[in-house]
């Protein structure tokens, strides 16, 4: 069963994130506030996905979002699904650069919610059961100095390990497995989400922004995740 946490000083709608993702066996705790999240992010050793809104009492989403991707150890890379107003798209883009795996406008769907979650989850299944063992194991892709292990999901760079989150890593393996290959960013989307992106939805670019961040030598003049102009993008074959 797995262990979620909401972060909402919106007692109403916690309640009915709560009572919804109950009848799906998930265990759902609430924190009205970002401190009292963090405190319970940090004593629990359970929770596999936070849910995190924007605009809280105490300190806004953001922060709460940084300190968590500060924390030690394994927390640093708990899964984070923001919630954002419709008509705040700058948040998104800040709310991804600092980590956030995937976000969800207000108001929304709560089978949209539960669509995000379940994505977000099997990724992380995903990934523990390479490190377990559970799966057969893949050889790491190679390109020049770059390599990228499937099994351990990690990236480095000349043996130097590159951050990135989850979902990140996915979008890198997804350009990395077809390198050579010009895809959209709705084949990206698909690829990772299994669904279209939408038309206002430039997500993808936050996030390869960060991705060149941790992968590049010079941002002025990417040489392993080349854009396309019209298209999308292109995971360079022959690197250094």
């Amino acid at each position: 069963m797995e262990h979620l946490l909401i972060i909402e000083d919106d007692q109403r709608l916690a309640q009915m994130v709560c009572d919804y993702l109950k009848q799906f066996a998930y265990t759902v705790d609430h924190a009205p506030n970002g401190s009292a999240g963090l405190s319970q992010i940090e004593r629990n050793i359970d929770t596999q996905l936070v849910i995190l809104d924007l605009m809280l009492p105490d300190m806004d989403g953001l922060e709460v979002c940084r300190q968590i991707r500060s924390l030690p150890g394994a927390k640093a890379a708990l899964p984070i699904l923001m919630l954002t107003a419709k008509g705040d798209p700058m948040d998104r883009v800040v709310g991804l650069e600092l980590g956030a795996d995937d976000y969800l406008a207000k108001p929304f769907e709560p089978r949209e919610l539960l669509a995000r979650i379940r994505a977000i989850l099997r990724r992380q299944t995903s990934a523990n059961e390479h490190k377990l063992g559970g799966k057969e194991l893949l050889p790491a892709l190679q390109f020049g100095r770059l390599e990228i292990d499937r099994d351990a999901r990690t990236v480095s760079v000349s043996g130097t390990v590159c951050e990135l989150t989850s979902y990140q890593f996915d979008l890198l393996l997804v350009l990395a497995e077809r390198a050579g290959r010009v895809l959209s960013r709705d084949q990206i989307m698909s690829a990772v989400r299994g669904r279209e992106l939408e038309a206002f939805d430039r997500s993808i670019d936050v996030h390869m922004g960060r991705i060149r961040a941790a992968i590049e030598d010079d941002l002025k003049a990417p040489k392993r995740i080349l854009t396309v102009r019209g298209v999308g993008y292109v995971f360079a074959k022959q690197q250094d």
